[in-house]
């Protein structure tokens, strides 16, 4: 919880600083730093920071399957807290988005492994409530940003980005504390017991390639579409409502420290109604079944966007919303990352999470980055229609909800259920 939280504390930082950022290094990149352009570049940022994110967690999520998720889990934070850090020191925009790349890859670590994790740890019983609880943290850590940001940002973006080294205190905990599941070191002794012993089968097979045959196959599809419609909804609206209300509050003639102060409550209140959503989506799903809590949460995200952002409203109105939407886009990407674990035996668990998160986030990088481009090309700048328009094919979520099965009450797979129930 404490290394997903600062996995969030991390990134909202920047996503806090966007346009400040680009506002100063365009102008050094022999750009100029104009509404259009700091949303074009801004989102292109965003998504190679997603693009990073893919990578590291399909390569790193491979090797807590065949090494153990402790200390994949140590690498991927200490990766993410140093390269978001050394952005603080950065003079182009191009140097900026290398960095973001580098700790995207360290990002990519942190939810598939202690989703794994979690799961292994808790079993059946309340890995649901234990799995929300966890990735309420990354919610904490954007309201920790949201609030470091209130009290810190006139000291500058760069401050701002190097304080985002604190995680890497985080990698001593858990090489010290945090101890392997029993059941991932069991499955990673038996697999190398076969290799040794020369009696490898069909569960010895990489495990990448096992996500698209057999019994897993249909899993992987359902996971990846809830996965990446919670992505593109979440990233769509989480990296533009900062500028959008700058936006308004440049149009209006705010004092710019006004407007900073605005940004800076509505990240809070955003990220209050994601610890909500993050925590709470587990506990709704023990009661409700998997697949009418995501019809919640998806259902009532769609309502908030349709409702809010393309259409003009006062920043009160604005500001209300901010926790409602939270909630719904919060808890959706929670209950990805709690169902995603009751889809796949321990054997590929870890890739398979990172994986069906993986994808979604390679189609969510394009996101922030069209958003930004079809605000200016179609919409005069409106980055509010924009952001409705992206995050409208979110519905790709809900195409997995309908094909997905109901896990409430079920243990967790493993591969001699699964041969089991496929001998059957």
């Amino acid at each position: 919880m404490l290394g997903w939280g600062l996995d969030g504390f991390a990134g909202s930082l920047y996503i806090l600083v966007l346009g400040p950022t680009m506002t100063e290094l365009l102008p050094n990149s022999g750009i100029e730093a104009t509404p259009a352009n700091i949303g074009l570049y801004g989102g292109l940022t965003v998504g190679i920071f997603l693009a990073g994110w893919a990578v590291g967690g399909v390569a790193f999520g491979v090797l807590a399957d065949y090494i153990g998720r402790t200390k994949i889990l140590a690498l991927g934070v200490l990766t993410y807290a140093v390269f978001t850090a050394a952005a603080a020191f950065v003079d182009s925009w191009w140097l900026l988005g290398i960095l973001r790349f580098i700790a995207g890859v360290g990002s990519g670590v942190e939810a598939p492994v202690g989703a794994a994790l979690i799961a292994e740890s808790w079993r059946n019983r309340y890995r649901a409530r234990a799995g929300g609880l966890m990735m309420s943290g990354y919610a904490m850590g954007f309201f920790a940003a949201a609030l470091a940001y209130a009290l810190l940002g006139d000291l500058g973006w760069r401050f701002m980005m190097a304080l985002a080294v604190l995680p890497a205190i985080l990698v001593w905990f858990i090489r010290r504390f945090v101890k392997e599941p029993e059941e991932s070191t069991e499955a990673i002794r038996v697999r190398r017991e076969r290799k040794s012993s020369g009696r490898t089968d069909h569960r010895d097979a990489f495990v990448l390639k096992r996500l698209f045959t057999g019994p897993l196959l249909k899993p992987t599809l359902v996971c990846t579409a809830i996965a990446t419609g919670a992505l593109i909804a979440f990233w769509s609206v989480s990296t533009w409502y900062p500028q959008i209300i700058r936006q308004m509050g440049a149009e209006a003639g705010t004092e710019p420290g006004h407007i900073a102060q605005d940004v800076a409550l509505a990240s809070m209140l955003f990220n209050a109604g994601g610890v909500l959503g993050y925590a709470s989506w587990g506990f709704i799903a023990d009661a409700l079944g998997r697949k009418p809590t995501f019809l919640l949460t998806f259902g009532v995200a769609a309502v908030s966007i349709g409702t809010i952002f393309p259409f003009d409203h006062p920043l009160g109105v604005y500001l209300a919303a901010m926790p409602v939407l939270g909630f719904a886009l919060f808890g959706s990407l929670s209950g990805s990352f709690i169902y995603g674990p009751e889809l796949f035996p321990t054997s590929v668990r870890a890739t398979a999470i990172a994986f069906c998160n993986s994808v979604g986030r390679i189609v969510t990088a394009a996101g922030p980055l069209v958003a930004g481009v079809i605000a200016t090309s179609w919409f005069a700048g409106d980055l509010g229609i924009a952001t409705t328009v992206i995050a409208a094919l979110g519905v790709i979520g809900l195409i997995g909800v309908a094909f997905a099965s109901e896990t409430r009450g079920q243990p967790l797979p493993t591969d001699a259920s699964l041969d089991a129930a496929t001998t059957r």
